[in-house]
């Protein structure tokens, strides 16, 4: 082998590396989906997926690491009903929000909730927490507190970020 074919080998083995992630992963994908890929890829997805994922630490303290992953297919098919429609909806009042926002960070009895003065009466409080708890964005963990759910946390997160523009 020549000079010129060693350096021409040389320069598109430099150029093989430096595209190349040193994670193992698609060059110009962020690594969650790269793996994300290879992972339903391996499972038989062919339609890939999606993943939520969160490692917090609270406000409260408390921390918390969540992660589930859904086929493409099981949610593009089966999951657009009338109980989703209603879980959204419950979403979409601002003292709802509010709420779920005092209860992350430590509010979790009605009787702090009716404290702050623009949610609302005691009698108005509780109906959101119902419609609330109704649809599982919250839970009563005992003695007046409520919570909402590890399970539904990071897709509530997941949500409020989507929503951002």
């Amino acid at each position: 082998m020549d000079l010129v074919d060693r350096l021409e080998e040389l320069e598109r083995r430099v150029t093989a590396l430096e595209n190349t992630r040193p994670d193992g992963g698609e060059p110009n994908l962020p690594w969650a989906v790269a793996r994300l890929r290879r992972e339903f890829d391996d499972a038989g997805a062919r339609n890939g997926g999606v993943l939520l994922a969160g490692a917090l630490h609270l406000p409260t303290g408390e921390q918390l690491n969540w992660q589930a992953q859904f086929a493409t297919d099981a949610v593009v098919g089966d999951v657009w009903t009338i109980e989703a429609a209603n879980c959204l909806a419950a979403l979409a009042d601002p003292v709802r929000l509010r709420l779920l926002q005092e209860i992350v960070n430590g509010r979790r009895t009605a009787a702090d909730l009716a404290a702050i003065e623009e949610l609302g009466t005691s009698a108005e409080i509780y109906q959101h927490l119902r419609q609330l708890a109704a649809v599982g964005w919250l839970q009563t963990a005992g003695r007046g507190r409520f919570e909402v759910p590890e399970a539904r946390l990071v897709p509530l997160l997941a949500t409020l970020a989507s929503a951002q523009r």
